[in-house]
């Protein structure tokens, strides 16, 4: 039986998600129907889901977009559709490294801190969302809600009931990390590229 995993927030399946889930079976969900996904449904209703039906739950720049108190409800459900040895990989801004960076450049709100595909990032746009792209959708559902550091995000997914979490290399100003629901066995560790022990 063919793995399957839970793109959460992902907007449409043609934005690429980690390489670990070459030949899964990829179930799109998001808020916005725009996108054409499986399940259209806000990720705080996860629970409202069958349980034990996916082996991992893709979260890439989403969870920023709740509020704290809702983050809560969004990573238990993230435990309620995961199988008991399934994990979430999710990816967030990382707030403790920008506001480093911040600092050590003496920036401001408006400075600018990068600049990716879709044009110029400021320094806002991390902190409360992608302006222009708020901007024109005129939806607030793209702007940030909530921020998160290694610590804190270590914090929320034990508090949720994830077990065991590792981090591992995001892109430049990114947590990425994969919590699992139990104890990953050497097996679900050489899958996603974890050394056995």
């Amino acid at each position: 039986m063919r793995r399957r995993f839970l793109n959460v927030g992902g907007g449409s399946k043609e934005t690429p998600v980690s390489d670990i889930y070459e030949g899964w079976d990829h179930v799109l969900l998001d808020i916005d129907p725009a996108g054409d996904p499986d399940i259209c449904l806000d990720a705080r209703d996860l629970r409202t889901l069958q349980p034990d039906q996916f082996d991992a739950v893709y979260c890439s720049h989403n969870l920023e977009h709740y509020f704290a108190h809702d983050v809560k409800k969004v990573l238990a459900g993230f435990i309620h559709v995961l199988k008991a040895d399934g994990f979430a990989e999710i990816r967030v801004p990382d707030m403790g490294a920008l506001f480093e960076e911040i600092v050590a450049r003496k920036l401001d709100l408006d400075d600018h801190l990068y600049t990716s595909p879709e044009g110029p990032v400021l320094v806002r746009d991390v902190i409360y969302g992608f302006g222009p792209q708020i901007e024109a959708s005129g939806v607030d559902f793209y702007a940030h809600r909530t921020g998160f550091t290694r610590k804190s995000m270590r914090s929320a997914l034990a508090a949720a009931g994830f077990r065991y979490c590792v981090f591992t290399t995001g892109r430049d100003r990114e947590i990425a990390v994969r919590a699992f629901r139990q104890m990953p066995t050497g097996a679900q560790k050489a899958l996603i590229g974890l050394p056995p022990s």
